[in-house]
């Protein structure tokens, strides 16, 4: 049966074009007369539903790492967030990150580290990038979406998701609505995104043994609701909690906590102590990472 991921890979020059119109459309923030206080708020309102709940949770944490179950509802509107994102459909994301962790800062990572900050931030999505998926990559790295009718649907509806939003937040509040509940609130979900990619994996401490670059980076936990515990994600990716000390915040673990209390999710997975002390690095040999 043909899949949603059976075609052609898109082409570098329209994810170019692509992300040089949504940056286009996020300057339009400075012509005079497109802020509003409400746009302000609509712009909060779907940064933390689209890129809280739909990429860090739904997309990574219960999506790619299977870190947490929801009823299946709660996960539908949960990838439909996560597509309002505009980083692309599901099975294109998970597989993606699934492969950055298969092969994480070395041959075959979509994003490897070693290729320069800037590549591993935005580059690798637009320039000539051999460790970017195939159609059947894509479905070999993330069968459990690629073979599920709804998935397969959002894959292909992922871009109208967004146009659809856009002429609804246009009919609603006019151009400054559109401006920056849909172009401004992208491109900085697209940013705060892209530095785990790049950021934490370039600067911060590291708390345990990976063989990478990953590192946890404050700056980019506080951006990305926790996202930026990186070191401890790839060492134990299957952990619903990133923070894992007391003192790192992580703003998605504690959504996680209210679904579980209001018993919307279950069986939440967490490294054992004695994981935690198989991997941990010695206090006196924690270093930071330099370029």
């Amino acid at each position: 049966m043909q899949t949603a991921t059976a075609k052609r890979r898109v082409p570098s020059w329209v994810t170019f074009t692509a992300l040089f119109i949504v940056h286009l459309g996020a300057l339009c923030a400075f012509i005079p007369g497109t802020f509003h206080w409400s746009a302000l708020i609509v712009l909060a309102v779907l940064y933390y539903t689209t890129g809280a709940w739909g990429i860090c949770l739904g997309y990574h944490r219960l999506l790619t790492h299977r870190s947490l179950k929801v009823a299946k509802p709660i996960e539908w509107i949960t990838t439909i967030l996560g597509v309002l994102a505009l980083q692309g459909g599901p099975i294109e994301w998970i597989a993606t990150h699934r492969a950055h962790h298969a092969h994480t800062d070395k041959e075959g990572d979509p994003h490897d580290i070693h290729r320069g900050v800037l590549w591993a931030h935005m580059e690798w999505l637009y320039k000539r990038n051999e460790a970017m998926l195939s159609p059947e990559e894509q479905m070999r790295y993330a069968p459990d979406l690629a073979n599920d009718r709804f998935y397969q649907f959002m894959e292909a509806s992922a871009v109208w998701w967004s146009v659809g939003l856009g002429i609804l937040l246009f009919v609603i509040g006019g151009w400054s609505w559109l401006i920056w509940g849909l172009f401004v609130r992208i491109v900085v979900t697209y940013h705060i995104t892209w530095l785990v990619n790049s950021a934490a994996h370039y600067s911060g401490y590291q708390s345990f043994r990976t063989g990478d670059r990953s590192t946890n980076n404050w700056f980019v936990a506080f951006l990305a609701w926790g996202e930026g515990w990186h070191n401890n994600h790839h060492a134990f990716p299957f952990s619903a909690r990133h923070g894992l000390r007391w003192f790192e915040i992580d703003a998605t673990w504690w959504t996680i906590k209210v679904l579980a209390w209001m018993k919307l999710a279950k069986d939440i997975k967490l490294p054992t102590p004695q994981m935690l002390q198989r991997l941990a690095v010695p206090p006196r040999r924690i270093q930071r990472e330099r370029a």
